[in-house]
């Protein structure tokens, strides 16, 4: 250890004798009062306090002393002085036996040389008990110490001014403690909040702070303060450069991982507007031959049109999720808020899907509130969440199967209901879906799409201030509900 004042949460931490207890005690308190019974009627018959036996009053108090109880002594005198009282009490109001003054000198001599032995072996083994007990607890002492001085930090205990009062453990490099005030040991640029968080342990009962020592301003120390009795401070000091290094390793690649995910963002909406260009001219001119305006064309070649035209559609799809996905991650998507009737916009996308329906032997069905229900949102978005939501429960429910649109209104709040009883969605599939281009199900339904319908749901979902829930489990089919604050009229139910 080094120079330095010893702490007390050191000395209050050593081990201290401590008095027996249980059945040890009762003996030794039963031995006491014994000895006080036997001293007392030794006096009593050679004759009271003046007898040659007067003396054994005293044995409880040598036998407290011979036995190493010391808290035991104030019992021993305590029953000495009533053997004492005793005995003279009898003197006055009894005839006591007296000894021949030859026997009265024997007893007297052999009282007299057994209590002297018993209180000098008393006072001997109370002596070396106390060395005995200081002996260890000297060792106790240096084996603590030993023991903060190999730990890997730096102890430091701190008196309510800052002075560091007491240090134990290896210094870090750039560190010399010792008797100073441990804002001296601080960088100028540090010491503001080294001396914040001194005045936050004080007052808290503890603080963490970093800090560049003096001597060494490449150097990055971290500080443990804890508040302990007599608002004194003890603290942990630890070199935490490798820490802060990794720590702003972790940051510089967070901030590049970012960039990145920025960069292709923007790449992929660039991108996708670039394709849109060509594909729809490619649907333009397939259409044209499809209808025939210039004339009709022979089976197989109608046939190919048709089909560069539903392979254009379903491209256009993918590209229109991928662009609307990079605009939102690069935070460069805006809505369009109008007012329309969101049952119109509801009731065209199940048009769209009905042929997608029957063709899958679905049967495909809406339930839609009879009067109008005008909303304040993004019609493109909306259609794209009712689009989204039947896409995915028609990819998903067999052939036989069902899925039900629902609209209905819950105050300012719109509520989309699409409900199948399709193959359902795994407890693990659940907690990804709903993040970009995460998908579930097996190959062919993966193949499908671009994992981005229901993340698109849950960001036009949240950009409108409302939330996406979805609720499954498998072979009981999937319900997902879409919730947009955007009722212009707000409904108010009837009450009977």
């Amino acid at each position: 250890m080094k120079e330095a004042s010893r702490h007390p949460v050191i000395e209050s931490s050593l081990p201290r004798t401590t008095s027996k207890t249980g059945r040890s005690g009762l003996v030794s308190v039963l031995a006491v009062l014994g000895l006080g019974l036997a001293g007392a009627a030794a006096a009593i018959l050679t004759g009271g306090v003046a007898g040659p036996l007067a003396v054994w009053c005293l044995a409880p108090l040598a036998a407290a002393a011979v036995m190493n109880h010391g808290e035991r002594l104030a019992l021993g005198a305590a029953v000495s002085l009533a053997a004492v009282g005793v005995a003279a009490l009898a003197g006055l109001t009894l005839q006591l036996p007296t000894p021949g003054p030859a026997l009265a000198n024997i007893l007297g001599v052999v009282a007299m040389t057994t209590t002297v032995v018993g209180l000098g072996a008393g006072l001997v083994i109370l002596q070396r008990g106390a060395g005995q007990d200081a002996r260890a607890r000297r060792e106790t002492e240096a084996r603590l110490c030993q023991a903060l001085d190999d730990q890997p930090h730096l102890l430091v205990a701190i008196n309510r001014l800052g002075r560091i009062i007491g240090t134990w453990g290896p210094e870090p490099a750039g560190l010399a403690a010792g008797n100073r005030l441990l804002i001296d040991l601080v960088s100028q640029a540090d010491r503001a909040r080294v001396q914040e968080a001194l005045a936050t342990a004080l007052t808290d009962g503890a603080a963490e702070v970093g800090f560049a020592p003096e001597h060494a301003p490449d150097g990055w120390l971290a500080l443990s303060l804890r508040r302990v009795g007599g608002g004194r401070l003890m603290g942990s000091v630890r070199d935490a450069a490798a820490a802060r290094d990794h720590e702003a390793g972790l940051e510089r690649a967070r901030a590049d991982a970012e960039a990145q995910n920025a960069g292709k963002s923007r790449f992929l909406a660039n991108m996708s507007h670039e394709l849109r260009t060509p594909l729809n001219a490619i649907m333009g001119f397939s259409d044209i031959m499809r209808q025939g305006l210039f004339g009709p064309l022979s089976g197989r070649y109608a046939e190919y049109a048709e089909l560069i035209h539903d392979s254009g559609g379903h491209l256009l799809d993918l590209i229109s999720d991928v662009l609307d996905m990079s605009k939102i991650e690069a935070e460069r998507f805006e809505l369009a808020r109008d007012v329309f009737d969101v049952r119109d916009t509801v009731a065209g996308v199940l048009r769209l899907m009905r042929g997608q329906a029957d063709r899958a032997g679905v049967q495909l069905r809406g339930l839609l509130p009879r009067d109008p229900l005008d909303v304040v949102a993004d019609r493109r978005a909306v259609k794209q969440i009712a689009l989204n939501l039947l896409s995915n429960a028609l990819k998903f429910t067999p052939r036989g199967g069902g899925v039900t649109v629902t609209v209905h209104a819950d105050g300012n709040v719109l509520e989309l209901v699409v409900a199948d009883t399709g193959v359902g969605i795994g407890a693990e599939d659940l907690l990804r879906l709903g993040r970009p281009y995460e998908q579930a199900g097996g190959p062919a339904q993966r193949a499908a799409g671009t994992g981005l319908g229901l993340s698109l749901v849950r960001s036009f979902a949240e950009l409108h201030g409302g939330q996406m829930e979805i609720e499954s489990r498998l072979g009981e089919g999937t319900t997902v509900t879409v919730r947009l604050p955007v009722i212009e009229h707000p409904v108010v139910a009837n009450v009977p």
